[in-house]
């Protein structure tokens, strides 16, 4: 592994402190209390952010519910006109906004620069144009009644977000919630909570009146939980692990709130004999080492035909020696440090576990990175492992591989599918038949067919099993944001 000329990596920039933003204002929380934002790049403190509570909850949610209306009367169109001038200005601050995502949580800025700030002003641009394009119908019904359905806003919308997307997963939600007329209040990260405050600012700036996008910085135990129970709250929108999914469905059955719940995975990327294994390892490098393996559907579990596997692992780990391991906020940077301290640590003691239990193939000399104030990983890849080892089950959501070897579909599908997880899989094959087999057979939401970690903004996103509940972007995330309401007029024979 190479690493930046020095091991010195530069000191984050001062970033002015973070404030919530209720109501169209910013505002210190009402405990007065903050909490400190880290440079994972160094260790350092960044800025501090007021950290809300359940009183600051108390008053988004009043701001959003007096909101409401109006923004749910607003013509579509104009709703569609603001939100697209809201996707401009996101594009026109695209830089400072993957700047920040990057001196927040780490992410190598040539990442932030071509993903996280351009893809959420698309996720914006994208839900603009749905405003007035959503139909109810008439049915069927007696003739002497006409009866015809409507699809209206649920009203205020919670969203708590994860840091490993701070913007981009905040748009996923707030974008189709604000484009059917209902009002947002946005708890982000503690991590990350920088990138979302601005985006608050520019939707004051794109016109889109105050209270319709609240932003509630804190922890989840205080702000998260007074959200996720909160009885003005008609629809919970979450992004993060599924522990805290299950918190938060038992949290909302205070008012059977409408749920929509973005986990983690554990997904099988699965190489064939008869693969190119060239693009196989491309690809299976990038579906485990992008930001730093932070990302739900890393292919994380490696499945390699046995006849290939020697000469696919030579290929895959030539690509890895080349990673260069750095200060994320240099453009040259391939994997920064993962976003905390905590988490770096407990990514290392799954290294120690997997280092018992299998062959670490990649990794074994240590960078001189890894043992810097920053919060550094070593990227890993463990062969010779077994499906039942706690390295290929539990979701380690960092850049560790686990490759394991198969001779037979039946032996893949049984142990692909032998996970809690069902969020994505990858398949490389050149036989369309076996491709299409597979596809049918393995238990997730999204399939790759010879690719991996494709997207589009008119594609659903979402998992199955503890995955999640419900699909993100397309048309199908529209149903999270709307009920249906059915008319019944008596119009005589």
């Amino acid at each position: 592994m190479t690493t930046t000329n020095s091991i010195q990596v530069a000191a984050a920039e001062p970033v002015e402190p973070g404030q919530l933003l209720i109501d169209g204002q910013l505002t210190e929380a009402h405990s007065g209390r903050t909490f400190d934002v880290m440079y994972p790049g160094t260790g350092d403190r960044l800025t501090a952010c007021a950290e809300g509570g359940p009183e600051d909850i108390e008053d988004a949610v009043a701001a959003a519910r007096r909101a409401f209306l109006p923004w749910a009367k607003m013509k579509p169109s104009d709703r569609g006109r603001r939100l697209k001038c809201f996707a401009d200005l996101i594009d026109q601050h695209s830089t400072r906004l993957a700047k920040l995502t990057t001196l927040e949580m780490g992410k190598p800025r040539r990442e932030s620069e071509t993903v996280d700030g351009p893809h959420t002003a698309m996720v914006f641009r994208y839900f603009g144009e749905w405003c007035n394009k959503v139909y109810g119908e008439t049915c069927p019904v007696d003739p002497a009644y006409l009866n015809y359905t409507m699809k209206v806003p649920l009203g205020v919308v919670g969203a708590i977000t994860a840091w490993n997307f701070p913007i981009l997963t905040a748009a996923w939600k707030a974008a189709p919630a604000l484009a059917m007329g209902n009002t947002v209040v946005l708890k982000p990260a503690e991590q990350s909570p920088l990138g979302a405050i601005e985006l608050g600012k520019l939707a004051l700036e794109a016109d889109i009146p105050p209270g319709v996008f609240n932003v509630v910085p804190g922890f989840g135990p205080t702000a998260g939980a007074a959200l996720s129970s909160h009885l003005g709250v008609d629809k919970l929108a979450f992004t993060g692990e599924h522990r805290t999914a299950q918190h938060i469905l038992k949290a909302s059955a205070g008012n059977l709130k409408k749920l929509s719940l973005e986990c983690g995975g554990k997904s099988p990327h699965i190489i064939f004999d008869d693969a190119d294994l060239n693009g196989a390892a491309r690809s299976a490098f990038q579906g485990i080492f992008s930001n730093q393996g932070q990302v739900c559907n890393a292919g994380s579990r490696l499945f390699v035909h046995t006849s290939v596997h020697d000469e696919f692992m030579d290929k895959l780990i030539h690509r890895a020696k080349k990673l260069r391991l750095g200060d994320p906020m240099q453009r040259s940077t391939r994997s920064g440090p993962v976003v905390s301290a905590t988490h770096r640590d407990k990514v290392n003691e799954y290294i120690r576990i997997g280092a018992s239990e299998a062959t670490i193939a990649f990794g074994a000399d240590t960078d001189p990175l890894v043992d810097s104030p920053g919060y550094f990983v070593q990227p890993t890849i463990f062969t010779n492992v077994q499906n039942h080892m706690r390295i290929a089950r539990e979701e380690i959501f960092g850049p560790v591989l686990s490759v394991i070897q198969f001779e037979t579909e039946e032996q893949l599908i049984r142990e692909a599918n032998d996970t809690i997880f069902g969020l994505a899989a990858g398949v490389w094959t050149k036989d369309v038949s076996k491709a299409h087999r597979i596809a049918h057979a393995i238990d997730a939401g999204i399939i790759w067919v010879n690719c991996y970690d494709v997207y589009d903004m008119c594609s659903p996103f979402g998992g199955f099993k503890l995955s999640g509940i419900g699909k993100e972007l397309g048309r199908h995330t529209l149903d999270l944001y709307t009920q249906t309401k059915s008319v019944w007029v008596h119009i005589g024979k």
